[in-house]
């Protein structure tokens, strides 16, 4: 196996972290501190080209596989402590741009993609609901059909990007005596009348990255807003699921690059007992396992997207990988703290702030519980799809 990267990766790689660095991350803390999304910086995130990712250069896309994709999403979140605005970014991408470039019909990609991957649109997955998270093909929301279309009625929960959304992929039940093949995917644009946005939820982690309740009631959707065939939005939104825990996970890789690199530069300079905390054994062994974490991480991933883009059986790996990272992320935060003492509970250093940014890679695209459990499947140990 080449473990090296070529030419354009490193300069993908570097060139975007580069614009984190330099664009994304100058003022964070205060954006953090007010729990608000700059549209202005989001926009100007998607027009560099962080929501171009696959998408054919046709419709302003970048075409690139899943291992490139990944690998400027990890630049992204190593060079932006604003992980809020950049785990929206993702969701843009990965549950909303990606579905509609690889199942939408011509029509709709004509009309949407380019406005999508330049920034000029923002987009929300609409898959959640109180009784469906995990159990996601468990949803009551219903999209009858009717002349020339469907009546689309039910209630969406923590959807991201839903207050600032122009777009919306919901799923719904069209014919729901077939579970699984009997869930649709429709385009809906905001202002269809039938649908509104509740009031944005304050959050403890990600706060400035936006979500809210949608719901849908009586709202009629042409035939044209129809992503795939009726009965397809099963296989659309576990699709797009794979690619999400796939290179949303790198976003969480770079951010433990970024808190390795603190923490090792504070256990160089803080000094206690005449000489620098580093030199101490029980310091320097909990920096060397967040080294560790931080490779088995990229390791893991990225075997997994280098497997789907060659087009072999990757979603046991995927979710694999996103099981590996989502816990040390957290535990390599943790880490952190107890390297930086009493001083990770300063506000500015943002510390404890990371530490409850990293938690949601535990629950995205699945519960860690849920990542067990296909894998399990696939080592033959559960009879049952998830």
């Amino acid at each position: 196996m080449d473990f090296k990267f070529s030419n354009n990766q490193v300069e993908l790689y570097e060139s975007a972290y580069r614009f984190a660095f330099n664009v994304l991350d100058p003022n964070a803390h205060s954006r953090l501190s007010q729990q608000t999304v700059n549209i202005d910086l989001w926009k100007q995130a998607a027009a560099y080209g962080f929501v171009r990712g696959p998408v054919s250069s046709t419709f302003g896309g970048l075409e690139m596989g899943a291992l490139d994709t990944a690998l400027m999403i990890e630049a992204l979140g190593r060079g932006s402590r604003d992980i809020g605005l950049s785990f929206s970014l993702c969701a843009h991408l990965c549950a909303c741009v990606i579905p509609l470039y690889r199942f939408g019909s011509s029509e709709l990609k004509a009309k949407y993609l380019e406005p999508l991957v330049t920034g000029s649109l923002i987009a929300a997955n609409a898959a959640t609901e109180p009784d469906a998270g995990s159990d996601i093909y468990n949803m009551k929301s219903t999209a009858q059909p009717c002349n020339g279309g469907y009546v689309l009625n039910g209630n969406k929960v923590f959807i991201t990007n839903a207050p600032i959304a122009d777009l919306f992929i919901a799923y719904a039940k069209t014919n729901p005596d077939h579970g699984f093949m009997g869930v649709s995917a429709f385009l809906i644009e905001k202002s269809t009348p039938g649908l509104s946005v509740g009031e944005v939820r304050p959050k403890d982690c990600l706060s400035n990255c936006p979500w809210s309740e949608v719901t849908f009631q009586d709202l009629f959707i042409p035939q044209s807003q129809l992503i795939g065939k009726p009965g397809a939005g099963g296989a659309i939104f576990h699709d797009s699921m794979i690619w999400e825990k796939g290179c949303l996970s790198a976003l969480f890789i770079g951010a433990m690059e970024r808190l390795l690199e603190t923490t090792l530069a504070y256990a160089k300079q803080r000094r206690q007992f005449g000489k620098a905390i580093g030199q101490f054994q029980s310091v320097s062994n909990r920096i060397i396992d967040m080294k560790l974490r931080l490779e088995q991480c990229r390791l893991m991933l990225y075997r997994a997207c280098w497997r789907h883009d060659q087009g072999l059986e990757a979603e046991a790996d995927i979710a694999m990988s996103k099981l590996l990272i989502s816990e040390y992320a957290v535990q390599s935060g943790l880490d952190a703290i107890q390297t930086f003492g009493g001083a990770a509970m300063d506000q500015e250093l943002g510390l404890v702030r990371h530490l409850l940014n990293m938690i949601p890679s535990r629950t995205f695209s699945g519960t860690n519980d849920i990542q067990r459990e296909i894998v399990a499947r696939k080592l033959g140990l559960r009879g049952t799809a998830l």
